[in-house]
């Protein structure tokens, strides 16, 4: 366990509130009347992170940004954490909050693993998923050797490497919230520059083939409308050879996903990356969940 509390004075965030759980806070920032979407967050990821798209589906329905305990702006815990304890803290949160079910969910990366097993956990309590390239339970069934759950903890970056890279983080993470509200801007930038958000990003990385284990224990997805956004856009940091078989196999594992469903659709998003989606297309992102939401009422 790595417990990613620090001597740093805890960040206080530009806007939004707090929801004691626990004993401890957790940070959300809602907004809009109807139906809940709830966002949830990658790897290394915080809820303001997708405050652009909060602010166009809360236009039309309730929109949910928060942190993982341990994340962002919420207080720390030890991390990584299993998938089930971050499942039953989100849906605490929703009560606490008296956001009413079902909801909606929207995650993004490693996201969607909590919001599988929130489903397995409380599956009345999921009208639909919009899922954002999501990290699956069976990845590994899909990608090449070179890009297992196994292989990705591998070669995480160490402290060391980590030092290295955080000019280039901060490079950025200053352009992808250029067009943020200022206040907003220079709270993420400086946050996410600080070591103990550094750590809970590479922390959460650190069991994805044991998250996946807990999530295959369980059953599928309930049927509930899905519009699956599979991002293939080219990233010159890759080799080509290995990034065409993770396209292929992202193709595959995300058309199997929505498959399982009775209404399920999958999108193709060539013109962005992984990491860049909900700043690049918040206008793919926005649809997917309008969509979700139209169907799950019908």
């Amino acid at each position: 366990m790595i417990n990613n509390t620090t001597s740093e004075v805890r960040l206080a965030p530009p806007i939004g509130g707090f929801q004691e759980i626990g004993g401890r806070r957790v940070f959300l920032h809602r907004s809009g009347s109807g139906p809940a979407v709830v966002f949830l967050p990658g790897a290394g990821a915080v809820g303001l992170d997708y405050l652009v798209v909060q602010q166009q589906v809360s236009q039309f329905t309730t929109a949910v940004l928060y942190d993982r305990g341990g994340t962002g702006y919420s207080d720390p815990i030890p991390l990584p954490r299993t998938v089930t304890a971050v499942a039953m803290e989100l849906h605490e949160l929703l009560h606490a909050q008296q956001i009413p079910a079902p909801y909606v969910l929207a995650p993004h990366s490693l996201g969607a693993c909590y919001a599988h097993r929130f489903a397995q956990l409380y599956p009345r309590e999921v009208a639909g998923l919009a899922w954002l390239d999501g990290l699956h339970r069976d990845w590994d069934d899909f990608m090449p050797p070179a890009a297992t759950l196994a292989e990705f903890e591998r070669q995480a970056p160490g402290p060391a490497q980590l030092e290295q890279l955080r000019p280039t983080l901060r490079a950025m993470n200053t352009e992808l919230f250029a067009d943020y509200p200022e206040q907003v801007r220079r709270s993420l930038v400086e946050a996410k520059d600080s070591a103990g958000w550094l750590a809970a990003g590479l922390a959460e990385r650190g069991t994805l083939a044991a998250l996946a284990a807990e999530l295959q224990a369980g059953p599928n997805i309930p049927d509930v409308p899905v519009v699956a956004l599979s991002v293939i856009g080219e990233d010159p940091t890759q080799e080509a050879a290995t990034l065409r078989a993770m396209h292929d196999g992202r193709i595959r594992m995300d058309a199997a996903l929505v498959g399982s469903v009775s209404h399920g659709e999958q999108r193709i998003v060539s013109d962005t990356l992984h990491h860049r989606l909900c700043f690049d297309r918040p206008d793919a992102v926005v649809q997917a969940i309008r969509d979700v939401i139209d169907r799950a009422a019908d």
